[in-house]
């Protein structure tokens, strides 16, 4: 593993990009945000960059531990540069495929929503967790999402924070393929084939066009992004933090709902 918990290795003209911290479900913090950044940036040469995780997870988003006693400075550093991961996949000038095996959560997701392809093993799940741990997705999940699979899905995605499994992804539109347990590689290799057949140049113009949907949103992530920072610290971001660390539902309201009859 390496020191910051991301692994970059360059071989046969792919960069795959490797989340090592599966004691937290490859959860990022800002060291990890940008190795992968500088990974992201250095792949101009190569023909696809692969991202995946390691020890049964993909990714559980950004690291969730400060939330609780949140450093302002730390935690504006840490969305900011979230900011810069998912819109330095999609700069990126290569074809950027997410590899998931296993659950991609929260931030995690996300980076699924701003990979170009993703390829995904049948026990893998998929969903935000923003409302519910004391935070919001507004790195895609709020937005693009919707051009990819509709708004009434997203909205059900980043407010109502439910799960969905590999087949529902694939069948709403969020991933390419769903392959057996075990075949992740074989599946990516495969993908990684038919892209050395294409012409690097027209892979990258037909890449920049296709960000018409993003660069759009751009301006809405910013801003969601501010008024996250303007959050930091709030009760139910403390609250949402401490529920998901002691896993126990978060007590949002100081009255419990009343029984339905």
């Amino acid at each position: 593993m390496s020191s910051v918990g991301v692994t970059v290795e360059q071989e046969a003209g792919v960069v795959r990009i490797r989340l090592e911290r599966p004691e937290r479900r490859n959860a990022y913090d800002i060291e990890m945000a940008r190795a992968m950044i500088d990974g992201l940036q250095a792949a101009s040469r190569a023909e696809a960059v692969v991202i995946t995780g390691s020890g049964g997870s993909f990714c559980a988003g950004g690291a969730l531990g400060q939330l609780s006693d949140p450093d302002p400075e730390e935690l504006r550093d840490l969305f900011t540069t979230s900011l810069r991961l998912v819109d330095a996949i999609r700069a990126c000038p290569r074809p950027v495929i997410a590899a998931v095996d296993g659950p991609a959560a929260g931030g995690g997701n996300e980076l699924v929503i701003a990979c170009d392809f993703a390829i995904a093993t049948s026990r893998s799940t998929f969903g935000q967790t923003g409302p519910k741990v004391g935070s919001a997705p507004v790195l895609g999940a709020t937005n693009l999402a919707s051009v990819q699979i509709g708004e009434k899905r997203a909205k059900e995605m980043s407010l109502m924070c439910r799960r969905y499994s590999a087949e529902q992804a694939l069948a709403m539109g969020l991933i390419n393929e769903v392959v057996a347990d075990g075949q992740l590689d074989e599946a990516v290799n495969r993908w990684l084939a038919e892209i050395h057949q294409l012409s690097p140049r027209y892979l990258e113009i037909a890449k920049v066009s296709s960000n018409l949907w993003w660069n759009a949103s751009k301006d809405n992530m910013q801003a969601g992004l501010e008024t996250l920072i303007q959050a930091i610290g709030s009760d139910d971001m403390r609250e949402g933090s401490r529920a998901f660390m002691e896993k126990r539902k978060p007590r949002f309201r100081d009255t419990p709902r009343p029984a339905s009859s």
